[in-house]
């Protein structure tokens, strides 16, 4: 791989940049003292080819000018963006972090197995991107493999599975997105469920629906978003329906909106749910020109 390392304080950035180049993965090293070197070397790594094309940026946070948050907003523009990893001596900005599509989130000194540890999640991403199908020509969404319908069974760990930071007591935790069961809304925050107890992440449920629906998470409410291949039953309550996560002691019942239930019914039944209608629609669907 082809990483770019950003630091504005020289030391920083020459051990990092001598950490990188020691691991057999990493081809070339380049270096930037601040973000706007590092958009001018992006740039020719993408439109005129005078330098290697750039996999990673290693990115510090906080930097005269544009600081490193600000520049991650600023590759996710890019037709192609590089992803990104954090390297920061604050423990404070991990949730931003994630909020900008961060791979990892490195705190100084850096530790040569961390580092080791975030290349490893580099490269599975980009291996994942470079194999992952592209759509049905009929425009259907692919069909899930087995183990991602069994009903009950938590989502697999894979390759691409993506790692929440979290804030807790002064110590960032990183949660991986299979361990968590559903997810509830509290007004721009969402609180992620595991089996081992809840986090609190500044993201709104709607940016988690947008970003998670395709690893098999399903609006079922405006305060829930649930683990479609946890879902044992949906079944008729008192005011409407209910889904069961789990089975046992841990399993947990969530209440189903009128408004989706409609469509859980159809995902679980194996059927893509009905796009939303529009306007011009007629009383059986869209209307085809003649």
């Amino acid at each position: 791989m082809t990483v770019l390392a950003v630091d504005d304080e020289e030391p920083a950035l020459l051990e990092l940049a001598h950490l990188l180049g020691e691991d057999p993965r990493v081809g070339d090293v380049l270096t930037a003292p601040d973000a706007t070197e590092a958009l001018r070397i992006l740039h020719g790594s993408q439109v005129d080819g005078t330098t290697p094309r750039v996999d990673v940026v290693f990115l510090d946070i906080r930097m005269p000018g544009l600081d490193g948050l600000e520049l991650a907003r600023v590759l996710n523009a890019m037709a192609d963006p590089p992803q990104v990893v954090f390297v920061t001596a604050h423990d404070d900005r991990a949730v931003d972090a994630y909020e900008v599509g961060a791979v990892d989130y490195l705190l100084k000194p850096l530790r040569t197995e961390r580092l080791a540890g975030s290349l490893d999640r580099t490269v599975a991403l980009r291996t994942a991107r470079r194999t992952e199908p592209g759509p049905r020509p009929d425009g259907a969404a692919p069909a899930p493999d087995g183990a991602a319908v069994r009903r009950g069974a938590a989502p697999a760990p894979s390759a691409d599975d993506e790692v929440v930071p979290v804030e807790l007591a002064g110590t960032t935790k990183l949660i991986p997105r299979s361990s968590i069961r559903f997810v509830e809304a509290q007004g721009d925050y969402a609180r992620l469920h595991t089996t081992e107890g809840s986090h609190l992440v500044r993201i709104p449920v709607s940016v988690l629906e947008d970003r998670w629906g395709d690893a098999g998470f399903v609006r079922i409410h405006r305060a829930y978003l649930v683990a479609l291949p946890l879902i044992t039953e949906l079944r008729m309550s008192g005011s409407g329906y209910v889904v069961r996560l789990g089975t046992g002691t841990s399993a947990v019942e969530l209440p189903v909106s009128r408004r989706h239930t409609a469509g859980l019914k159809r995902i679980l039944r194996g059927r893509p749910p009905r796009p939303p209608r529009s306007p011009e629609d007629g009383p059986d669907g869209p209307i085809l020109p003649r």
